[in-house]
């Protein structure tokens, strides 16, 4: 794999910072756009999801677990991204913040690495999402 070309590292940007507000906003619909039809998401703190009927219904479980007044705020950072064709692969830092009753705690580091896929209609998407933390945790209120 290579560097992307300028435009597609600004779109792979881009579907990060697209798939971290549609998570901590509760925004169902863009998060499952983030995905390709056959995209997986794993994550130990919530489980194997592939598929975008389980991404949804993964999804909708986070906008609930926001409705009930837990809001999480995702940071990226240091993000690497490899492209070869249509296929990628891109990994960056991550840091979960959760914040519930006027009160912030940090919920733990870790990183993402992920397989992407740019469609036919021009998009990136994840085609498999991991989420690899540094320690365990647990979400209150979920």
């Amino acid at each position: 794999m290579a560097k992307p070309s300028a435009e597609d590292r600004f779109a792979i940007a881009d579907l990060f910072a697209r798939y971290m507000w549609a998570i901590d906003g509760g925004d169902v619909e863009t998060l499952v756009s983030c995905f390709t039809p056959d995209g997986a998401l794993e994550s130990p703190a919530v489980g194997k999801y592939s598929g975008r009927d389980n991404i949804r219904a993964f999804a909708t479980r986070f906008a609930e677990f926001r409705n009930r007044g837990t809001e999480l705020r995702h940071v990226l950072s240091n993000m690497l991204i490899e492209v070869d064709g249509d296929t990628g692969f891109a990994k960056c830092y991550l840091v979960v913040f959760q914040v519930r009753g006027g009160a912030s705690k940090l919920l733990g580091p870790g990183r993402y690495e992920c397989k992407l896929r740019k469609e036919a209609d021009g998009e990136w998407r994840f085609e498999h999402r991991l989420v690899v933390m540094d320690h365990d945790y647990e979400l209150e209120g979920i």
